[in-house]
C-alpha cells in the first residue's frame, strides 16, 4: 500500500528501519565468524526496484532503507571479499506476492516490458547465482523484467 507523505510517522521510519537494514546487518554479523573461519561464505540481501525509484513504491521510508541496505552490501562486500566471502543483493521490481498484488490489481503489471510481473522462482534463481559466483561481489542484481534499467 502507498503511503503519502503526511501519513508517515516516525514508527513507520523505525519499523521499516529495523526490517530492512537493522535485520541484514544482524543476520550478517550472526554468520560472519563461521565464515571468516572457513574462509568461505555467500550473503545475498533482497533489496528492491523501490532502492532506485524512491517514493514511487510503498513508501518513502521503504524505498530509503532498501538503498540503505544496497550500500551496507558494498560496505561488507568490499571489506569480505578477500577472506572468501561475498556479500551481494538482489533487487526484484514487481513480482506476485502478498505485497506486490495490491500493485498488480492497479495495474502496474502492465507497464513491465517483458509483459508480466515476475515469480519468486525467478528472484530465487538470481540469488542462486550470487550464491555459485565467487567473482561478483558488492552488486545489486536488478530482477524486474525490463522496468528499469540501471
Amino acid at each position: 500500500m502507498i503511503r503519502g507523505l503526511d501519513d508517515l510517522t516516525e514508527e513507520d521510519f523505525d519499523h521499516a528501519v529495523a526490517a530492512n537494514l537493522k535485520s541484514a546487518f544482524l543476520c550478517t554479523q550472526a554468520v560472519l565468524p563461521g565464515m571468516r573461519a572457513r574462509r568461505w561464505g555467500r550473503i545475498v540481501n533482497i533489496s528492491s526496484i523501490g532502492a532506485r525509484v524512491g517514493s514511487g513504491s510503498i513508501s518513502v521510508v521503504y524505498g530509503a532503507t532498501k538503498a540503505g541496505l544496497e550500500g551496507l552490501t558494498r560496505g561488507y562486500a568490499i571489506r569480505l571479499a578477500p577472506e572468501g566471502v561475498t556479500v551481494n543483493a538482489v533487487a526484484p521490481g514487481l513480482v506476485d506476492t502478498e505485497m506486490g498484488r495490491p500493485l498488480i490489481k492497479a495495474g502496474v503489471g502492465a507497464r513491465i516490458p517483458v509483459g508480466r510481473v515476475g515469480t519468486g522462482d525467478e528472484i530465487a534463481q538470481a540469488v542462486l547465482l550470487l550464491v555459485r559466483e565467487a567473482f561478483i561481489a558488492g552488486q545489486t542484481v536488478a530482477v524486474n523484467g525490463g522496468a528499469l534499467f540501471s
